[in-house]
């Protein structure tokens, strides 16, 4: 049955938002869930969250659940769904190891139509469906020497080995300049600029070759999960930063493995964690500062977690071997006009950073830079005007923490 837990954090985030509590609602075959055996999670752009099983595909609009399955639809390649995902135009996508199917609603009704290598897919066997920025899908395929396949809504064309590695790629993503970054299960990270194919490997500086999944924040930062936790790329792939903790596990286990990763709207990378040895499993989110993880402990359908979206509220839907649950995000009555009102001058900055302070019950003010480390904090603050030296430190986007009696605010600061 549907279960609520909550849970109340106290954390800053890359971008302003109020202080927040935090719901969590599980969902199972007896509320109308298909089956609870559930391995991914789409929302789409009506915020209806739609759920690959391995018996088919649920459909939750907040009230009602409508079930696919081959029995009904025997178009549907499969009923075991091994990924899902919902497009900007509305579509939705669903990957087997037999092929893809398209929902499109006909003259008779809603139908699944099918796609296999015979309409020019390049391998039935499909991990992931990634939406490019102009609306085509890159269908990742982990099986062998088989790559990717494109699809712009008319025509299907294919990467595959010697460009991408041979081991294949399970998750495509996206950067601001339209480029394609491949996780690939075996050989790290592949780039594609449009011309040229770069592979990455922990002789370049990753944690580890096994990727999983992979997901480009708001700044391009590339952030690669793997087999023993996360790898962040800077926009330039020239730097490089981890993270190993992300999901507590009693000593000595401390390993991370990454099933999936999303970002929300105000910058929070989230991801989920899997440990199969030990069974256990959760979800974690990054606040630019540190890890806030939940589990089967509180609230979570159960332990091994299979996949993560967010809906446009920010609420968090995490698919599961046992059901699907739902972390919501409520703000509080403290809202960020409450909190400390600064003004940071000027903006961009190049030598110092001029705050100047209107309420004086600011505890401290702490700057981050974009890999989430601090470089700078002032404590106990009597002054109305902080100035920051600039001239130590690298170009790039930064944050600005401040911290009130009323609560926490944050602020995007750009050094030059």
């Amino acid at each position: 049955m549907m279960s609520v837990v909550r849970v109340f954090l106290f954390s800053f985030l890359l971008s302003s938002f109020p202080i927040t509590s935090q719901t969590i609602t599980s969902y199972t075959s007896a509320d109308g869930l298909l089956n609870n055996y559930v391995e991914c999670v789409a929302v789409d752009i009506n915020d209806n969250v739609w759920f690959g099983t391995a018996f088919g595909v649920s459909m939750y609009d907040g009230s009602t659940w409508t079930n696919y399955d081959q029995s009904s639809y025997p178009l549907m390649l499969s009923n075991d769904i091994k990924a899902i995902t919902a497009t900007s135009n509305g579509d939705i996508w669903i990957g087997t190891d037999y092929g893809v199917n398209k929902l499109h609603a006909g003259v008779t009704g809603m139908t699944w139509l099918p796609f296999t290598t015979a309409d020019g897919l390049a391998n039935n066997k499909v991990t992931s469906i990634d939406e490019a920025p102009n609306g085509d899908l890159w269908f990742s395929h982990s099986s062998f020497s088989a790559g990717v396949s494109v699809f712009d809504g008319s025509n299907w064309s294919s990467y595959n080995s010697p460009d991408l590695p041979i081991s294949g790629v399970c998750g495509t993503s996206f950067d601001s300049n339209g480029d394609k970054w491949f996780a690939s299960p075996l050989d790290g990270l592949a780039h594609y600029d449009g011309v040229n194919f770069t592979n990455y490997t922990v002789n370049d500086g990753l944690l580890s070759n096994y990727s999983t999944t992979i997901c480009i924040d708001d700044n391009d930062n590339k952030w690669l999960g793997s087999s023993s936790g996360m790898t962040v790329v800077n926009p330039m792939a020239n730097q490089f930063s981890f993270h190993t903790i992300m999901y507590s596990l009693p000593p000595p286990d401390t390993l991370n493995p990454v099933v999936d990763i999303a970002k929300d709207s105000w910058g929070r990378i989230w991801t989920t964690i899997y440990v199969g040895y030990l069974a256990e499993g959760g979800v974690a989110f990054w606040n630019g500062n540190q890890w806030t993880d939940y589990d089967h402990n509180d609230g979570i359908a159960g332990p091994n977690v299979k996949g993560l979206d967010i809906d446009s509220q920010n609420n968090v839907w995490v698919a599961t071997t046992t059901g699907v649950s739902k972390i919501s995000t409520t703000p509080s009555s403290t809202t960020q006009d409450q909190l400390a009102v600064i003004n940071v001058y000027p903006n961009p900055a190049s030598t110092v950073l001029h705050i100047s302070l209107s309420r004086d019950n600011i505890e401290s003010i702490s700057l981050y830079d974009n890999f989430g480390r601090k470089v700078v904090s002032y404590n106990n603050i009597s002054v109305s005007l902080l100035d920051i030296n600039l001239s130590d430190f690298s170009s790039g986007l930064y944050y600005l923490e401040i911290v009130s009696l009323d609560g926490l605010a944050s602020k995007k600061v750009l050094v030059q």
